[in-house]
């Protein structure tokens, strides 16, 4: 896989839908990499753990080194893995928790889409080159017991047009970088918060009852075709079936 034309980073790519995007990249022959706390019982994997800053380090190290001999037609990083974190009310949940998935899922998705963009710009690559921010429609619904997973997801997103302006400032016109809202997708993560009180997480029961009736509810695959089929794009922003919250009065949260 060392020739391999298409280069292809998927965190997480264990589970949910990291693991629909792992099964159907649409590039023949891609060499495509799992980066995430356990091993792809097929593909290659790199060992990644959101919650340690010294695994960064060393994912972004493996993006120089491999991208310094790349030669093919694209390469594309798809920032896609979510610690299972805490939800809960914030002043509630225990302080390690909380600290810990600011780290996991604030701090560590941008710190990793920079190391790509990074190792991109001093490898010289000249392809096609993506990064695929996964983002929610959390980015912009204030959903209580998700204090970190919402600021988080927004701050994902203004990140990424921010990052679209600096390269278009440095007429880097070969890179192009998105968040995407994939919608309602059944996944391990998805029924992990549906499973939880609704006092902590107060839409945990319409999750539930949602995902009991397929109401609107893609699987895996079916959500990682249409991402894989938007791509590449020119727009900041992919978003397929989101959810939006909605205040107790009925309006716009």
């Amino acid at each position: 896989m060392q020739h391999a034309d298409s280069l292809i980073w998927i965190s997480g790519a264990t589970e949910g839908i990291g693991l629909g995007l792992s099964r159907n990249v649409p590039y023949p022959g891609a060499r495509v990499i799992n980066l995430s706390r356990r091993a792809h019982p097929v593909i290659e994997s790199v060992h990644l753990d959101l919650a340690d800053p010294s695994s960064w380090d060393a994912v972004a190290a493996h993006f120089r080194e491999t991208l310094a001999g790349f030669r093919g037609k694209r390469a594309i990083f798809v920032q896609n893995a979510h610690l299972k974190g805490m939800t809960g009310f914030a002043g509630e949940v225990p302080v390690a928790d909380y600290a810990r998935d600011l780290t996991a899922n604030m701090v560590a998705p941008i710190r990793l889409g920079e190391a790509y963009l990074r190792a991109l710009i001093d490898s010289g690559y000249g392809g096609e080159a993506g990064l695929v921010m996964m983002s929610s429609a959390s980015a912009r619904s204030p959903y209580e017991g998700q204090s970190v997973y919402c600021a988080g997801k927004a701050a994902l997103e203004m990140w990424v047009r921010v990052v679209r302006r600096e390269l278009r400032q440095r007429a880097r016109e070969h890179v192009w970088v998105t968040a995407v809202r994939p919608g309602f997708v059944d996944t391990g993560l998805t029924r992990h918060v549906a499973a939880m009180a609704d006092r902590d997480y107060p839409v945990a029961s319409m999750l539930r009852g949602q995902i009991e009736r397929r109401e609107g509810v893609m699987d895996i695959d079916t959500a990682a075709r249409q991402i894989w089929a938007a791509l590449p794009t020119d727009r900041s922003l992919l978003s397929f079936g989101e959810q939006v919250q909605v205040d107790r009065a009925g309006g716009a949260a």
